[in-house]
């Protein structure tokens, strides 16, 4: 799933260079990454229209992969990378919508998915493929909707792989690193909308300022994060090709230190270690005498 762009869309390609059967589903079949999918040049490489969201999309592709040449053998892998950030802030300031659009994206719609599409996979003895991230695992500010969202994914996939441990099934967990991926695209259309719909009283206390500070601070990080995205494929292609897969692949600079040192630090130790993690350079207006002007509303 996600293979507009990003991991999924880089992995569609490799798999399919590989010699692999793949149908990649996209958000947007008429889309630019669709097309150039369509475009690769290899028959092994299917493009489905798949909103991850819609139910009715998803039971049309199960239709679609099952009355295709699969054989007795069934369906190999599921790669749940679908994912959305939608856009990062405060807890107290990030829209209700925005929780409730991680959770559908990043977390119900891969269980859904795993529930429709494991019948094949049990039949195969397959793969189940489930992106995290490393904000999943690790506390960062700003990150509660989208950490939250993925939490559930790394916990739902966790109980799964021991479930599924008698069926032949296994359940792999890629939890990357931060990488240049188009998952902070839409940030700057995402700050307008919390800045018009701010209640007063967050208007007085945060301040416009510190609002477009943060989002700001954010855009730059995704232009700081790798673009080289071979460390994730990598782990990818182990993960449905390996006889034993590991259970969690980390790809990417922190990935597997920064959590541990999260869970064997003290509480006090890691909060200061993950503060120091700063996205703004300037302080909400109710904190900071000497921030900019606070937000009027119009």
């Amino acid at each position: 799933t996600g293979c507009d762009t990003g991991f999924g869309h880089a992995l569609a390609k490799e798999l399919s260079d590989r010699g692999v059967q793949v149908f990649a589903g996209v958000l947007d079949e008429h889309g630019s990454g669709a097309q150039e999918l369509k475009k690769h040049g290899s028959h092994r490489l299917e493009v489905l229209q798949l909103d991850v969201t819609d139910h009715s999309q998803v039971d049309r592709a199960l239709r679609h992969i099952t009355a295709a040449q699969l054989g007795e053998g069934g369906l190999w892998g599921l790669v749940n990378n679908a994912g959305v950030l939608c856009c990062l802030a405060d807890a107290e300031i990030l829209p209700f919508t925005t929780f409730r659009r991680c959770m559908e994206v990043n977390y119900l719609s891969a269980v859904y998915l795993c529930q429709v599409f494991l019948p094949l996979l049990r039949r195969s003895k397959g793969r189940i493929v489930n992106v995290t991230s490393m904000g999943g695992e690790v506390p960062f500010c700003f990150f509660s909707a989208y950490g939250a969202s993925k939490a559930a994914l790394g916990c739902f996939s966790r109980v799964l792989r021991m479930e599924l441990a008698a069926w032949g099934v296994k359940v792999v967990v890629i939890q990357p690193a931060g990488f240049r991926t188009n998952i902070f695209k839409g940030c700057e259309e995402s700050k307008k909308k919390i800045l018009q719909n701010l209640p007063s009283v967050i208007c007085r206390d945060y301040g416009e300022t510190y609002v477009c500070s943060m989002q700001d601070c954010l855009s730059k990080v995704g232009q700081q994060s790798p673009e080289d995205l071979r460390p994730v494929l990598n782990d990818m292609c182990h993960a449905l090709m390996a006889p034993s897969p590991k259970a969690r692949y980390t790809p990417g600079q922190m990935a597997w230190l920064l959590p541990l040192l999260y869970h064997l630090c003290p509480t006090v130790i890691s909060d200061k270690l993950l503060k120091g993690h700063k996205f703004v350079d300037c302080e909400p207006a109710g904190l900071s005498p000497k921030a900019g002007s606070e937000l009027t509303r119009t």
